[in-house]
């Protein structure tokens, strides 16, 4: 018996409601800044047989809701070979190759029982502030294998049929520069999953475990026919783009992402195989990361699916084994957000070049990933580790949007309010950075300056960031938007990373300035014919700076 369209839309919307409610625990309660405030986490419930997706948060990180069902579908193969799942096991783990990313999220999984049955999975996964490596913060922009990016950690039990395991807690521990943070956003996580059972269970007692299973299988259907529909609207064909990432950090030559996107009726094929081998620097990242940026890259475009393992039925993924798309360990992975911004790039081109109406113009598309760190004056430890925002594509219904957050998630960049009064730096500028967004009918949004004092006696610099030779491209015949540039200070003048946007163990002092001025997003249409009086509101807000020459 089919459930009825209200219990349906109801039990939707409860299942949702119990992510939502996890994401909220987590964010309230983590000691870490990353999650607290810029909300990178991420809960949901996950199929009991093949991991995947079945409801997911609003508050949550998109690009988790592909990589997780790997991490969910690794834990269950791991249990089966150990005897099977038990009731309150709850297994953490944060190997990237398994369930993609970067060492920095660790995944927490538990396994939801009724009538002694595994009837769903409840997981949650968070960005850790400290993982080791070599890099306070872990964005290593010269690791050339995992190892110097953090702790690499297998799936293994936190909690053993609901027996607390304190030994993994401490390995935890004596691999962070940051125990105290660990121990809050471990607790944290922890205290989500145990309240998502507690829900999943007063669910159940309301609906019945088998309407709840037929809602997950219904749900899912009608992903997957929105997203076929969506498909169905696009004309067939192939459509073939190309973009770049300025370099891997060790070699200083471009590395190409490369799309062919063929659309046959209700089936769409993303061809990335024509994209660079593996590379010697950490911008390599696993399949599982490069199917997850997919998806977030087709939930922009077709803003209506939701958000479950249906809507990539009809989508096929392909990767070349030996890309830098689709690697094993230990090749490093910790700049995956840099790679996985430049495949929403060229999904975005691929579709507005078909139908300049469906897709943005480019984003700012690097996370400008920023580590400070040294020791107060009494020995304490600190690491400022944070990422900024920029502008986003001009699309065909108006301007971009200045300074928002990088389209792989819905987090957002944390306040410098938070940022001063936990580290011992100023911010002495935080303002739209003028001329830095593409021209066109629509405008792309601006990026944004940050001038960083620092405080202390002294401290380590790091940067792990991208387009800054490559601009954000506009769309349908609007501009490209402003490089990105980042300059610090060497014998008391400004300097540029060798690299680009990637600088490696730069010392500061007391006093010392770092400035970052991010990318704008690329102009959508003809510049020649934006309105006139939007022209006037630019000059007169000082979006745009007109040359004295």
């Amino acid at each position: 018996m089919s459930l009825d369209p209200v219990t349906l839309a109801i039990l939707k919307g409860r299942f949702e409601q119990i992510a939502d409610e996890m994401d909220a625990t987590l964010f309230r309660s983590a000691f870490n800044p990353i999650i607290a405030e810029a909300h990178d986490a991420s809960h949901g419930i996950y199929d009991a047989v093949t991991g995947e997706t079945l409801a997911q948060g609003k508050s949550g990180l998109p690009i988790f809701v592909g990589v997780m069902a790997f991490a969910v579908k690794a834990v269950i193969d791991r249990a089966a070979a150990e005897g099977g799942a038990k009731e309150g096991d709850v297994w953490i783990f944060n190997d990237p190759y398994l369930g993609g990313t970067h060492l920095s999220d660790f995944r927490l999984v538990r396994p939801f029982f009724r009538d002694g049955k595994v009837f769903c999975y409840l997981a949650s996964v968070g960005h850790w502030h400290d993982v080791g490596g070599n890099v306070p913060g872990n964005y290593n922009p010269v690791a050339t294998e995992s190892f110097q990016e953090g702790m690499l950690i297998p799936p293994v039990k936190l909690f053993d049929a609901g027996v607390y395991r304190p030994d993994i807690v401490a390995i935890l521990s004596a691999n962070s520069r940051l125990p105290g943070s660990v121990y809050g956003d471990l607790n944290g996580q922890i205290n989500a999953l145990d309240l998502g059972v507690k829900r999943m269970q007063q669910l159940l007692d309301e609906y019945g475990a088998d309407s709840c299973m037929q809602a997950f299988h219904a749900l899912r259907a009608s992903a997957a026919e929105i997203m076929r529909a969506e498909i169905r609207s696009l004309p067939d064909g192939t459509t073939s783009v190309e973009d770049w990432l300025d370099n891997d950090g060790i070699n200083d030559t471009p590395l190409k992402i490369a799309l062919d996107m063929t659309i046959a009726g209700d089936c769409l094929t993303l061809d990335f195989s024509r994209s660079s081998p593996a590379c010697a620097g950490p911008v390599n990242i696993a399949r599982s990361t490069t199917v997850a940026a997919c998806y977030v890259a087709l939930k922009h475009i077709f803003g209506n699916v939701p958000a479950n393992a249906g809507v990539l039925e009809p989508v096929e993924v392909l990767t070349d084994p030996g890309s830098l798309l689709s690697v094993q360990a230990p090749k490093p992975v910790g700049g995956y957000t840099e790679t996985i911004l430049r495949l929403i790039d060229v999904v975005f081109q691929a579709v507005g070049r078909i139908a300049p109406d469906r897709a943005p113009a480019c984003a700012y598309g690097t996370i400008n990933a920023l580590s400070i760190a040294g020791e107060r004056a009494d020995g304490r430890r600190w690491v400022l580790f944070s990422f900024f925002g920029g502008g986003h594509g001009g699309h065909c219904d108006g301007d971009g949007l200045s300074h928002g957050n990088a389209p792989i998630s819905t987090a957002t960049i944390p306040p410098l309010e938070i940022l001063e009064a936990a580290y011992p730096v100023k911010f002495t500028e935080w303002s739209l950075r003028p001329n830095s967004g593409g021209e066109g009918e629509h405008r792309g949004g601006l990026g944004a300056i940050y001038e960083i004092e620092l405080l202390e006696q002294s401290a380590d610099l790091f940067l792990f960031g991208e387009r800054g030779r490559y601009r954000p491209r506009g769309a349908n015949g609007g501009g490209d938007a402003a490089l990105n540039r980042f300059t610090y200070p060497v014998a008391g003048q400004a300097a540029l990373p060798k690299m680009g946007s990637k600088l490696h163990g730069a010392r500061l002092g007391r006093g010392d300035r770092v400035r970052l001025e991010t990318p704008g997003g690329g102009g959508w249409g003809d510049p020649a014919r934006r309105d006139p009086s939007l022209r006037d509101r630019d000059l007169e807000l000082g979006y745009v700076i007109e040359s004295e020459s």
